[in-house]
């Protein structure tokens, strides 16, 4: 029982990475509250979580609403007495180049992907300041290494990486025993890549697919259970020495 008795909260959890990080953080002990745009999916998670003797709450969230954010958490605090692990998981994918982007979009992609983990571990920071707690925030290695058709989601996962140092910094240096650190997935089976996958014909479809396996040295793209994994031992007190650190699990894609 890794997480016994903390309390966390996980964005985008109706489906996907959330979803498997919520049930593996549940198996371990802890209370997760779950959230997502989709009341649906994430009331099924919970239902689900909870079905298994597993702890859980659901709310609808949409995480680049500003006015959200404080009340959520102070509710949390309330019925709980406390924060103790944000996983900042809520995020959308755009799959066009830099000429073909257009500004809306790219907006979108920023608000989502960047400006809720920026809203998020502010306001998880403001509840956690007296006894501590872990942020993790899902960047991708999206946010390492470039991709010519993700021009919006490469300067978003980039932007979550540099600002999960300063926020870890700035926690430090203020003497909170709080602790950041982004998680960095590389090619995971998950409702969001099958998403990509159905915008794209046959044939660009068997091209990127043996182009990404092909460039895994491990020759198979990841489960959601991976990353639920790595985000465990950072939400665990097994990780108390880490802040500010890229936890890659990426089938060692990014060593090329």
């Amino acid at each position: 029982m890794r997480l016994q008795d903390k309390i966390a909260l996980i964005t985008g959890a109706g489906s996907g990475l959330g979803e498997a990080t919520a049930k593996r953080f549940a198996q371990e002990g802890a209370l997760v509250v779950v959230t997502d745009i989709n009341a649906g999916s994430v009331e099924r998670v919970a239902t689900e979580i909870v079905a298994a003797g597993g702890r859980a709450e659901s709310r609808v969230q949409d995480v680049t609403d500003e006015a959200l954010w404080n009340p959520l958490l102070a509710d949390i605090v309330s019925s709980h007495g406390q924060l103790d692990v944000l996983v900042n998981n809520a995020g959308i994918a755009l799959t066009t180049n830099v000429e073909d982007t257009t500004l809306a979009d790219w907006r979108t992609t920023q608000e989502v992907n960047g400006e809720s983990v920026f809203m998020g571990t502010r306001a998880a920071i403001a509840v956690m300041r007296e006894h501590g707690g872990s942020i993790i925030n899902i960047s991708s290695i999206e946010g390492l290494v470039g991709e010519p058709n993700a021009a919006a989601y490469n300067y978003s996962k980039g932007g979550v990486r540099i600002f999960t140092k300063s926020a870890a910094l700035h926690c430090a240096a203020a003497g909170y025993s709080i602790r950041i650190n982004s998680v960095h997935p590389g090619f995971i089976a998950t409702p969001m890549l099958e998403g990509i996958q159905s915008s794209l014909s046959k044939e660009q479809l068997k091209n990127m697919m043996e182009r990404v396996i092909g460039e895994i040295p491990m020759g198979t793209m990841g489960e959601a259970l991976d990353i639920a994994n790595g985000c465990l031992f950072l939400a665990s007190d097994e990780s108390k020495y880490m802040t500010g650190s890229e936890l890659v699990i990426d089938g060692g894609y990014t060593c090329h």
